[in-house]
């Protein structure tokens, strides 16, 4: 009667020294009792805090740490199993088997991503519910709305993130598909184990929880006290993320809409490296210090070729395909080195190592030599994207083409001609490497090349029942992997459940339980 990933909660707590400090302190608070954390709403900050900090720390796995670092790390995994987004090698490994399909048996132990993720997730939600098992806490009022609000829109993300990379998407394949289990209460060791109930409850838990996060930050005057907090504007960014997801396109506009008052689109200079969360672009971010440096399980040590870490030997690329579509006069296409004969590479490794075609320099570190750099988790662009998106699926084109040109004239100086030559037309081509022609397809162009590595692209593809091909004529790909990619909304896209939940949890059965068989073809 157990659950296999039952927490100790507040496994990692931090303290936030002052309402306004730039940076969250890391002072261990393991001499604060769960007791006194939770006696008035400004101590339970602490907690807060505590749950924030888990979102980039490692250790989810038994091993394989270099590429366990938290939710930077599982972003990148979502987005390189997808087209957009090459490896020119196998570098030391890390990464590599995700980006090429060959992790098909990791669910079987405790080191892979399958079992991290879990994990992770399920981290998260424990110790959000521990917090909200603490709703009745006494002290300041804006201070209990706004823990509470945290807490309730970390549940909702942890949930969505769960159902999306352990089963395909309900509104393609149907919401009475199994979902994920879910626990509203805090679980310790000797919990009963939950099943898997539906897509639905798991899309409605979601739901309810981001509408009480909605509720109780609207309720506290505090606003945002620090970025790596989530804000009444990220949270409805939240909401309109999960809309998007149920195909829910009215809740997507309005909750889109909500999100973007007060923001502000970043020019060049916001942009030029996506890595700061101090920018006026910038909705929510992990703020990475130098005492809190990831290491080698930080995603720049992978991603950033000109850092000295070894493991960026294996470089990270745009696809050509998607560069090749970048007009030139769209000041993007500085994110990644124009093409170059081979023997004007460099030596990957080396401070040369961004000197490869294609070779990506957008989401680097700010300080190479402190291994520092945040990570942007919503950007005010993303925003107008989806709104564009969702009122282009309600056949509002006119709306979806004041959204989209928001975005694109600030980063294109022939936008507007650009734009002007797509037709009104919600269809998206399904062929993810063809013409771009109607003004869905532009909307997905934009935030392919504007999200790129910010935000799965594999869950796009999956919200949207589509499927891909590497193997366009020229490609950069090294492993196209045409088999496992080749069919829509293909159980290839999503993860088995780790073996550990089933030796834990009585009310889960590997045989009956387990998602549908991956691999060649499916």
């Amino acid at each position: 009667m157990k659950k296999i990933f039952a927490i100790i909660s507040l496994l990692m707590l931090v303290t936030l020294s002052g309402c306004n400090e730039e940076f969250l302190d890391t002072d261990p608070t393991d001499r604060v009792s769960g007791t006194a954390i939770f006696s008035d709403s400004e101590n339970a900050m602490t907690a807060v805090n505590g749950l924030l900090r888990l979102l980039y720390i490692g250790g989810w796995g038994s091993s394989w740490a270099h590429e366990n670092g938290g939710l930077p790390a599982y972003i990148l995994v979502m987005d390189i199993k997808a087209e957009d987004h090459p490896m020119d090698g196998s570098g030391s490994g890390w990464y590599w088997y995700d980006y090429r399909y060959d992790t098909f048996g990791d669910w079987t132990g405790n080191a892979g991503h399958q079992y991290q993720m879990w994990n992770f997730f399920y981290t998260l939600i424990s110790n959000a519910n521990y917090i909200l098992a603490n709703e009745e806490m006494e002290g300041s009022s804006d201070y209990k709305h706004y823990v509470l609000g945290q807490a309730y829109a970390l549940r909702s993300f942890c949930y969505m993130w769960l159902i999306q990379t352990y089963q395909q998407n309900g509104a393609i394949k149907g919401t009475n598909l199994p979902g994920v289990p879910i626990y509203t209460e805090p679980t310790v060791a000797g919990s009963e184990g939950k099943g898997r109930g539906t897509v639905k409850d798991v899309y409605d838990q979601a739901n309810a929880d981001i509408d009480k996060a909605i509720e109780h930050l609207s309720a506290s005057n505090l606003g945002q006290l620090h970025k790596s907090h989530i804000s009444l504007a990220v949270a409805y960014g939240i909401k309109a993320r999960h809309a998007l997801v149920q195909h829910d396109y009215a809740t997507a506009l309005a909750a889109a809409e909500k999100a973007m008052q007060g923001q502000k689109i970043g020019g060049w200079d916001d942009i030029k490296t996506v890595n700061d969360v101090n920018k006026q672009n910038v909705m929510w971010g992990l703020a990475i210090q130098t005492d809190q440096s990831m290491g080698n399980a930080d995603p720049y040590t992978h991603m950033d070729a000109d850092c000295k870490s070894t493991y960026s030997k294996a470089r990270h690329l745009i696809g050509n395909w998607l560069y090749d579509e970048i007009p030139d006069t769209d000041v993007r296409k500085a994110w990644w080195t124009a093409p170059l004969d081979q023997s004007q590479w460099g030596t990957p490794g080396t401070v040369n190592g961004s000197q490869r075609s294609w070779c990506q320099k957008k989401l680097v570190f700010i300080d190479p030599a402190a291994n520092t750099g945040d990570h942007i988790l919503m950007r005010a662009e993303e925003m107008y994207l989806i709104a564009a998106e969702a009122a282009c699926e309600q056949g509002n084109y006119s709306k979806a083409r004041e959204y989209v040109k928001a975005v694109g004239e600030k980063r294109d100086s022939n936008y507007a001609s650009r734009l002007a030559s797509m037709s009104d037309d919600k269809t998206l081509n399904s062929n993810t490497v063809g013409a771009i022609t109607t003004l869905m397809d532009e909307i997905f162009f934009q935030r392919r090349v504007e999200l790129w590595s910010e935000n799965p692209r594999l869950f796009d593809i999956q919200r949207r029942g589509l499927c891909f091909n590497r193997a366009w004529s020229g490609t950069n790909h090294p492993q196209t992997c045409t088999a496992y990619t080749s069919i829509p909304a293909s159980a290839n896209f999503i993860l088995w459940i780790p073996q550990a939940e089933f030796d834990g949890n009585e009310n889960m059965n590997a045989d009956s339980d387990q998602n549908p068989k991956q691999g060649r073809n499916l």
